[in-house]
Order: C-alpha cells, then sequence, then structure tokens
C-alpha cells in the first residue's frame, strides 16, 4: 500500500496557501508604514528629516550612512538593524524595546528615505 503522507502534506500546504491569502514573501516584508510610525515615535526626536541633532555628521543620508555603518556597502538593511539592535555612543539600543520584527520595518523605512533622499 503506497504511503499517503507526501500527499497529505501537500493538501494540507495547499489549504494553509489559500487559508492565509498571503504569499510567502509579503509575510516577510517589511512594512514600511508602520516602520514609520515607528521611527516617528521611536528616533524623529534625534533623526527628525533624516537629521541628527546630537552629532551633525551622523545624519541617515545615504552618504552618511555609508561613512559610518559597518558593512552598509555589503547590506544596507542589516547594517542599519544592527545599528538600531546595538546603538552607539549617543544612541540607545533598541533591543528589547522593539521586536526583531519592528527593527526590520523601521530599517527598511530608514533605507528608503536614505535611497530617496530625506525631506526636511
Amino acid at each position: 500500500m503506497p504511503n499517503p503522507a507526501p500527499t497529505l502534506v501537500l493538501i494540507l500546504s495547499i489549504c494553509l496557501g489559500f487559508v492565509t491569502g498571503l504569499p510567502a514573501e509579503a509575510l516577510n516584508s517589511p512594512d514600511l508604514t508602520h516602520g514609520a510610525q515607528l521611527f516617528s515615535s521611536n528616533c524623529a526626536a534625534c533623526h527628525m528629516g533624516g537629521g541628527n541633532v546630537i552629532s551633525a555628521s551622523r545624519t541617515l543620508s545615504q552618504k552618511d550612512l555609508q561613512a559610518h555603518l559597518d558593512s552598509y556597502n555589503v547590506d544596507p538593511i542589516e547594517a542599519i538593524e544592527h545599528q538600531i539592535e546595538t546603538g552607539k555612543n549617543a544612541m540607545p539600543s533598541y533591543e528589547g524595546k522593539l521586536s526583531l520584527r519592528e527593527i526590520d520595518d523601521v530599517a527598511a523605512f530608514v533605507e528608503r528615505q536614505a535611497e530617496q533622499g530625506w525631506s526636511r
């Protein structure tokens, strides 16, 4: 008698796909709107408009991020996430204050704004 397990697994995975209604990539994609909200409530006091009120040369412009974040040129999102998680100098660590998903959302928002140029 053939083993029904592989067929059952296939059927269940198809059903789960219909239940969620979202492709797997959508579940892992950062939420830029949420990132903007988190940025506004956690970061904008020091980084309004992509600037930096503590250290004027450490803005969130793409040029300054490239100059000041390790591995930015290799993986910008990962470099920004690391900075958010660990903090540095006057910037506090947000590890434990923001979830990993929230850190992903903020990092994606910051990177998009840096690419497009912050409006001040």
